[in-house]
């Protein structure tokens, strides 16, 4: 009972930090003026520029390898980050070093979903760079080794007909997800209770390409404390993961398209038992009045459709039979400040001790390969 020696461990949300040529070299001639460049401050750190302001900076995005007394928000430079952070060759000596095989990766510039290009004044120019990313992760970051890479992609989910495309595009090259909204009615758009979204979900479907909702794509939770400290957004991010699969599971969406698959990621998941076991009981007790679907348990969709994705879980861990063995994936965050490189297979080895060896295999490694079609 240990994780085994040969499992190789898939995780299913990192992060890519761009490497400054990214947009200068694939954006068309045109917007040469306008592509998002990087810039030096007059403290020697680094910051995007686009659309003539600066448009975030690496903070707690960059710090795999540092002492959490080293983390803030402050800006970063590219020289203040580990080279795996943006060079995928010195990326895979770090994945060898942690012991991670193969990681599905996320933007950074561009956000969890895409969301730095929905709020862009200029549409067309940022579905260019939207391409231009995607190209950059099929063409490059993952295909300098598809072995160790999954490749994920963006939409300009502002615009269904541009978003149907783009998949069409990059299922064609080879992607395995598309990074999505977690809810979408929080950032000013039709929620999934509405048909809006049913062309995307149906070309993932046809596709076979699950949506990855990482946390924070729908921004920070609502509700918290205008002067409480920011450490209690960072806490609460799984609410956003809750509130996603309640709406998913009552919604008609899984009812529509039988075939569709979501990926909460960085989610967590030891608070999914409660949450199905809560659901299910307001199913039982409201199903005949309020129009929730009456043919299937929320649980019992849960199983059918959602995966959570985990870093540090022991609560979920212990737990795992309430949630599906074959529901749950792992993540190592890198190089965000959640993650815990260089030692994510040791202390993932400890997590799992007392978890069965098929079990731990399939939360470690084979579930990841059956969603994402990667095979080992």
């Amino acid at each position: 009972m240990a994780l085994p020696k040969d499992a190789k461990i898939i995780s299913v949300d990192d992060h890519v930090i761009e490497h400054p040529r990214v947009f200068l070299d694939r954006l068309p001639a045109k917007w040469q003026d306008e592509a998002p460049r990087i810039e030096k401050l007059p403290d020697g750190n680094d910051t995007w520029i686009y659309e003539g302001r600066q448009s975030g900076n690496f903070a707690l995005n960059a710090v795999a390898g540092k002492h959490p007394r080293e983390f803030g928000m402050d800006p970063r430079s590219y020289d203040d980050m580990l080279p795996g952070c943006y060079d995928i060759a010195q990326r895979i000596k770090d994945m060898d070093i942690e012991g991670v095989w193969a990681q599905m990766c996320f933007p950074n510039f561009g956000g969890f979903a895409g969301s730095t290009f929905q709020i862009a004044k200029d549409k067309e120019l940022a579905a260019a760079c939207i391409t231009a990313y995607n190209d950059f992760i099929l063409d490059e970051w993952c295909a300098y080794a598809p072995d160790r890479q999954i490749p994920l992609v963006m939409v300009p989910f502002w615009d269904i007909d541009a978003s149907v495309k783009e998949i069409e595009r990059t299922a064609a090259k080879g992607a395995r997800s598309v990074t999505f909204l977690e809810a979408p009615h929080k950032v000013g758009l039709p929620s999934y209770h509405t048909d809006h979204w049913d062309r995307i979900f149906r070309v993932c479907e046809e596709a076979e390409l699950p949506l990855s909702m990482h946390f924070g794509s729908g921004g920070m939770p609502k509700g918290l404390a205008k002067d409480g400290d920011f450490f209690i957004g960072i806490a609460l991010f799984g609410i956003n993961s809750m509130m996603a699969t309640v709406d998913l599971l009552v919604s008609d969406v899984f009812y529509k398209f039988p075939g569709l698959k979501i990926a909460l990621s960085e989610g967590g998941i030891g608070w999914i038992p409660y949450i199905l076991e809560r659901t299910d009981y307001s199913w039982g007790r409201h199903k005949y009045w309020t129009g929730v679907n009456p043919d299937k348990r929320p649980s019992e969709l849960f199983r059918e459709h959602i995966y959570g994705c985990f870093i540090a879980d022991d609560a979920g861990i212990a737990l795992r039979g309430s949630i599906g063995i074959d529901n749950i994936m792992f993540e190592s965050d890198y190089p965000h400040s959640d993650c815990n490189w260089p030692h994510t297979r040791k202390l993932l080895e400890d997590a799992l001790a007392d978890v069965p060896d098929d079990e731990a295999r399939k939360i470690v490694e084979t579930n990841a390969r059956t969603l994402y079609r990667f095979p080992g």
